[in-house]
């Protein structure tokens, strides 16, 4: 099991609007801009492979480069493949949040952050549970939610999904303003993040200001 003091002080953030990893979650990515594809080659060097997504976070004023939220996700580079063009397609198995100390100037072409992992021990051990937990009502809201944008999903895969892997994966996948993300990401628990969950899909369905985005 990995240990916070095995995790690496300064690592390469990626900062992606609306993009959430979550601990124990694998999120997929296209990396083609040159600053990232760097980023990547640097980070397949070493022995961690770490890459911390990161929201921006232009509330805290402007600048540039634009200002980034205080809590990410670090995960690791667990796939990769490279297409004819020079792009590639990989896989971020998260590992833990982090709190951003200070960021680091110069030096590459992307951005990298002195970071703190104290204060997230759940993320680097087992699955969280949430004792006050009812699938069936979340599944219910979940399908009235969908049917209300014309959706469909895999509810094979979503039936065979753990209690956490569900509520995280869900986190992530349905397409919440980006503020909304962060309030998922930094809830303190299984069970804070699914009520969260919960109230945003509660919210949009009485007709709030959610703007329908996904497709």
């Amino acid at each position: 099991m990995i240990k916070a003091a095995d995790l690496p002080e300064t690592i390469p953030v990626f900062p992606l609007p609306g993009a959430l990893l979550l601990p124990r979650t694998k999120l997929p990515l296209h990396i083609f801009e040159p600053r990232y594809l760097q980023m990547l080659e640097d980070t397949l060097k070493t022995p961690g492979r770490v890459i911390g997504m990161i929201q921006p976070n232009p509330g805290r004023g402007a600048g540039d480069p634009t200002p980034l939220h205080a809590i990410g996700c670090a995960g690791r580079v667990t796939q990769f493949s490279e297409t004819e063009d020079g792009r590639y397609f990989i896989t971020l198995c998260g590992l833990s949040r982090f709190r951003v100390r200070k960021e680091v100037e110069g030096f590459t072409p992307y951005r990298r952050c002195v970071v703190d992992w104290t204060g997230f021990d759940p993320d680097l051990g087992h699955c969280e549970s949430d004792m006050g937990f009812d699938r069936a009502v979340l599944m219910n809201l979940l399908s009235r939610y969908l049917d209300a944008r014309g959706l469909s999903t895999d509810w094979g895969a979503l039936d065979e999904a753990g209690d956490e892997l569900l509520v995280n994966s869900l986190s992530m996948l349905l397409d919440f303003a980006p503020e909304d993300k962060q309030a998922l990401l930094e809830a303190p628990s299984l069970t804070t993040r699914r009520e969260t969950l919960v109230t945003l899909m509660e919210f949009a369905l009485r007709g709030g200001t959610f703007e329908e985005k996904l497709q």
